[in-house]
């Protein structure tokens, strides 16, 4: 009877490490960084400071948003940095085109040029979802190739120009303020906020936890798995495609390979929050606290000044640190039953 009772208790520590490792690592983490580098710089603990690590977090959050959706189904999205930039570049490119329409009819133009930009990554996004859905290609070299194409889109506009006119609506989100707060910084917290609730209250959410956690499962309770993964590869696009329309405007340029570095800033803020790369484990929590461990980690490194190739190298260990955790943690919970 001991041993039996011995058994379960093991078991069950087991499981509370599965379930809590992921959720805990990345908060200690982020603890520790802030009280380095308080102790570190007496710049970093300061409001002003604050709000400078949220704008510098706002475009990869947006990305990381639709990323976790993708990724809590167990698929992956790798062309995210390349729509982020195509569409940046569209936005732009359709800006620019006001011989065919009055001048007088500006502002109207403008919203037309963001309505165009849109369609473009919803038909992005469906492309992407038909190529593993229907046709059947893997989400790793569906999403690669689209990266390329999304690559060859941007330099077919820009043509290694640099893009500098948007519209007055995105110039606002990009780098405007209201009562001292980024504009890009609410439009994340809304994106944050609204997939939040998505996957935690509606149906639609849940759908995407079954499939990620069972596919076969899934399918056998009457969930159209297909609907449920081309509708988060859609839902991908649109994340990116928004943060790349606000992104040109907060960085005040559309340019050829803008947004090369937040492919992966973006999957690392999800899967250092905690969120599984094999799915149905994590959430728009894991990834908030993912991205300000990259946040506070690139606003300390520049603070204390260090070497900026020693930079990559630290972000790289602990980008390293929490796959080790998250590849640990699924082993934990299939040990554990």
């Amino acid at each position: 009877m001991a041993d039996t009772v011995d058994i379960k208790s093991t078991r069950s520590v087991k499981r509370f490490l599965a379930e809590q490792m992921r959720n805990i690592a990345p908060v200690f983490t982020l603890i520790v960084l802030i009280l380095f580098f308080s102790l570190q710089s007496p710049v970093f603990f300061t409001l002003d400071n604050a709000l400078n690590i949220l704008a510098n977090s706002s475009i990869t959050g947006i990305i990381a948003v639709g990323l976790t959706f993708v990724i809590l189904t167990a698929e992956i999205d790798l062309s995210v940095a390349a729509i982020a930039n195509a569409i940046g570049i569209t936005v732009a490119f359709f800006t620019m085109q006001p011989e065919y329409v009055n001048i007088n009819t500006w502002p109207m133009y403008g919203g037309l040029a963001i309505i165009l930009t849109l369609l473009a990554a919803f038909g992005l996004g469906s492309v992407t979802a038909f190529g593993v859905t229907v046709i059947g290609i893997p989400s790793f070299i569906m999403t690669l190739a689209m990266m390329q194409i999304a690559d060859g889109l941007s330099a077919v506009l820009v043509r290694g120009q640099i893009a500098y006119n948007f519209p007055d609506f995105i110039v606002m989100l990009g780098s405007g303020k209201v009562f001292g707060l980024r504009w890009s910084i609410i439009v994340c917290l809304i994106f944050l906020l609204v997939a939040h609730l998505v996957l935690k209250y509606t149906r639609f959410g849940r759908y995407v936890y079954m499939v990620g956690g069972n596919r076969e499962a899934a399918e056998y309770s009457g969930v159209n798995v297909k609907l449920i993964i081309a509708s988060v590869m859609i839902i991908s696009a649109m994340c990116s495609g928004i943060a790349g329309m606000i992104g040109v405007a907060y960085f005040g340029s559309a340019q050829q390979n803008g947004f090369n570095d937040f492919l992966l800033t973006a999957i690392a803020a999800v899967v250092l929050g905690g969120t599984s790369l094999f799915g149905g484990r994590g959430g728009i929590g894991n990834t908030i606290v993912g991205l300000l461990v990259l946040g506070v980690l690139n606003n300390g490194l520049d603070l204390i000044q260090i070497d900026s190739f020693l930079k990559i190298l630290i972000r790289g260990l602990i980008l390293l640190a929490a796959l080790v955790i998250n590849v640990y943690a699924q082993k934990l919970k299939e040990s554990s039953g």
